[in-house]
């Protein structure tokens, strides 16, 4: 008695659940699959456009190339002007 109640209740709740998915999936719009992977592949171009992004933002520097090169080259003159890095003498006591 006790399974055949469990069993009408799991078959009511899933007419319920198909009824409801019926109303909003592609029984009830022609056009839900074409939605669906338009959305999808535009959330996939997107991602893939920011890693592309991200990759020449890595690689390149945000103000290209000559600026990061600048960047190192003026640190290299100051570590040479104030021999930084090199072996200690006279002149540095640290």
């Amino acid at each position: 008695m006790i399974m055949i109640d469990i069993l009408s209740l799991a078959a009511m709740v899933s007419i319920a659940f198909k009824s409801l998915i019926g109303q909003i999936g592609p029984a009830y719009d022609p056009l839900f699959y074409d939605v669906m992977v338009y959305i999808f592949g535009t959330m996939l171009f997107a991602v893939f456009l920011l890693s592309v992004i991200a990759f020449w933002l890595r690689r390149k520097g945000l103000g290209g190339g000559s600026a990061k090169e600048k960047w190192t080259q003026e640190l290299e003159r100051y570590f040479e002007r104030e021999q930084i890095g090199l072996i200690p003498d006279e002149k540095h006591h640290w």
